[in-house]
């Protein structure tokens, strides 16, 4: 059974920076080539969004257009953890973000929830202006 916790969510100002991390059990980062995991946010009122996805097993990385340059996904494979690092924060950000895992193909390129098979809990990111 696949198991996703984030953690990392907090308060901050407009222009600072947050580090989600990810930690995965039941399910080997490294392992699958074919898979990725990815980054989503919903804010109150909204859809769920993509943000950024990596093949964990070696090979891309996805953004979406409006964290580019700020964000970066990244893993710890001795770790068995996901990390997003987020920069430049703007209140616009301001969401619920969630860990997901077990894409493939499309579904990693366009950052498609639908085509993610597990999902954390969530942690929340609060930036005030």
């Amino acid at each position: 059974q696949v198991q996703l916790v984030e953690s990392g969510g907090g308060s901050v100002q407009a222009g600072g920076s947050l580090r989600l991390s990810c930690a995965a059990s039941g399910y080997t980062l490294s392992t699958y080539s074919t898979y990725c995991m990815g980054w989503f946010r919903q804010a109150p009122g909204k859809e769920r969004e993509g943000v950024a996805a990596i093949y964990t097993g070696g090979g891309g990385t996805y953004y979406a257009d409006s964290v580019k340059g700020r964000f970066t996904i990244s893993q710890d494979n001795a770790k068995n953890t996901l990390y997003l690092q987020m920069n430049s924060l703007k209140p616009e950000d301001t969401a619920m973000y969630y860990c997901a895992a077990r894409a493939s193909g499309v579904g990693c390129r366009s950052l498609r929830p639908s085509s993610f098979l597990d999902w954390g809990q969530g942690t929340q990111v609060t930036v005030s202006s």
